[in-house]
């Protein structure tokens, strides 16, 4: 799991599940993990690190044993995605607060913007394989 980036984003959310997809299907080396903010997993990491992740209305981004949150963790899995790797560099030299800001600002109405219910697909064994849940049966630690 060290070699491995883990993203928490909200389960709940339509839009954050319509996200998710998008990296899976993009990361085709699979180096995201993926647990909703809710999960046994996320409390798990929250303790581990001393973050309660579950109450951060953000994305989050865990790697080489640092987490990052809202326009960082975006912009972060993003450069992992070789087609946007050089896209991406460009939003880093925008001032975190302003990157933020904008974040805020989309995390605030998600909701509303995306009010159409989807059902959530049902994965593929391949796609299963990169959730903690399932991982975290088969390793003892990351």
């Amino acid at each position: 799991m060290r070699h491995h980036g883990i993203i928490l984003f909200d389960g709940d959310c339509s839009l954050c599940n319509g996200w998710v997809r998008w990296i899976i299907q993009r990361d085709s080396q699979g180096y995201f993990r993926f647990a909703s903010l809710k999960s046994e997993e996320s409390e798990w990491l929250s303790q581990r690190f001393g973050v309660p992740f579950s109450t951060l209305d953000s994305v989050i981004l865990i790697e080489q044993g640092r987490y990052f949150t809202r326009s960082t963790a975006v912009l972060r899995i993003l450069q992992r995605l070789t087609r946007f790797s050089v896209f991406t560099r460009l939003f880093f030299l925008i001032p975190r607060p302003l990157r933020d800001a904008v974040y805020r600002f989309a995390a605030k109405n998600r909701h509303r913007w995306n009010r159409r219910k989807q059902t959530c697909p049902v994965p593929t064994p391949e796609q299963q394989k990169r959730w903690l849940k399932h991982l975290l049966k088969k390793e003892d630690s990351f």
